[in-house]
């Protein structure tokens, strides 16, 4: 071959040889990495939207129709249990009352007569009995006919029934007066349908009717809610709510008042989920929450689901091959890089996840970046702020 010929292939091997002695220069180079570190107290916290409620909510109306001619509560009003809302035009409903009562006192009369007759045919009795022994008295000593005898005995047997019977009568008016009363009992109560009372301590958050309306029966005219009540409906990702229980602390941050955070609890989780969003509804109540309450706000609703005494956290986009509760996971053992299954726990909200088992002991993590990293290849761990 001649020295023309084999100038081309000596400069491919110079530049095959460059090539390979530049890659083994950057393989040789140690890629700069950031490892996590071991976090004490880690509060594991669950987010979700949802709105502010009330759990004591109560449309109320007349059991009655008729028409409003009294309001005494409007919309923000606070009123006690019992208190009086408004009337309806009660005047015929208290014409029947009156005829009611006097029905009563129409058959209490009754009775105190017939008590009378009683007493009146207590006497004639008493005196019939005379009478009949003096009579009987007679006959044996032969002074008196027989006849007189029979009518003195039927007498006194007459008499005796007419005190049967008006005892009887007693009984009857007494029957009576009970049943007068029972009468007047149901139209007080229905003359009491003629006015609203509020049924628990509440706040009165609007008022549906105005003076003068003409009602149905059961037709609502105030809405109330008891303020003690109020609490926040969260909705939250099946994927994060199972480990969310009863009693776990809460904060509630309204969107009125972003700069407020509301100490809340966990009150309830609703046993049926949201089929269509694949969300828990779960309820929180603030102690001692400021009022004025807006219901239907919307508000951001954070519950500390766990504390973490010693977690490993690395961000999600660090791991390769998420299916579940595994993944792959870059970490340094003795200064090169390796890959390892690990088993994932819970995950925080500023999208970093705990590395529950898989590490070898004394590897560490690797945090980022991962982007273009090998097996094998040594490494120089540097603080995070220096590499982003």
């Amino acid at each position: 071959m001649t020295r023309k010929r084999m100038l081309p292939w000596v400069l491919m091997l110079l530049v095959a040889a460059v090539a390979s002695a530049g890659i083994w220069l950057i393989w040789l180079k140690p890629v700069e990495v950031r490892v996590a570190k071991a976090e004490h107290d880690v509060p594991i916290t669950v987010f979700g939207l949802g709105t502010i409620e009330a759990e004591v909510r109560s449309d109320i109306g007349f059991e009655t129709g008729g028409t409003l001619v009294e309001l005494l509560a409007d919309h923000g009003d606070s009123v006690k249990r019992g208190e009086a809302l408004a009337r309806l035009d009660s005047r015929e409903q208290e014409a029947r009352v009156a005829q009611a009562k006097a029905a009563v006192q129409q058959a209490e009369a009754a009775v105190a007569q017939a008590a009378a007759n009683v007493e009146r045919a207590d006497a004639i009795l008493d005196e019939k009995r005379l009478t009949n022994n003096r009579v009987q008295a007679l006959v044996q000593r032969g002074t008196t006919s027989q006849q007189l005898a029979d009518e003195a005995q039927a007498a006194f047997g007459i008499a005796t029934a007419d005190l049967a019977q008006a005892r009887s009568a007693v009984t009857v008016a007494q029957a009576f007066v009970e049943q007068t009363r029972a009468a007047l009992a149901l139209e007080e109560t229905r003359l009491a349908r003629y006015r609203l009372h509020a049924p628990y301590d509440a706040l009165v958050i609007k008022r549906h009717r105005q003076l003068g309306s003409s009602l149905n029966a059961n037709e609502t005219v105030f809405t109330l809610v008891d303020p003690a009540t109020i609490w926040a409906l969260a909705y939250i990702d099946e994927a994060r709510a199972g480990a969310i229980e009863v009693g776990q602390p809460a904060e509630v941050i309204r969107r009125s008042a972003s700069d407020l955070r509301m100490p809340a609890e966990v009150v309830r989780i609703e046993i049926e989920s949201d089929r269509v969003n694949e969300e828990y509804r779960v309820y929180v109540r603030c102690r001692g929450c400021p009022l004025p309450f807006h219901l239907g706000e919307q508000a951001e609703i954070r519950i500390t689901a766990a504390t973490l005494p010693i977690a490993h956290l690395v961000r999600m986009n660090a791991l390769a091959n998420i299916r579940g509760n595994s993944a792959t996971a870059w970490t340094v053992e003795d200064g090169r890089l390796h890959q390892r299954q690990v088993r994932l726990g819970h995950r925080t909200l500023d999208g970093r996840v705990e590395i529950v088992s898989g590490v070898p002991e004394g590897a560490r993590l690797v945090d980022g970046p991962t982007q273009e990293l090998q097996a094998g290849r040594k490494v120089t761990i540097v603080d995070g702020r220096e590499a982003e």
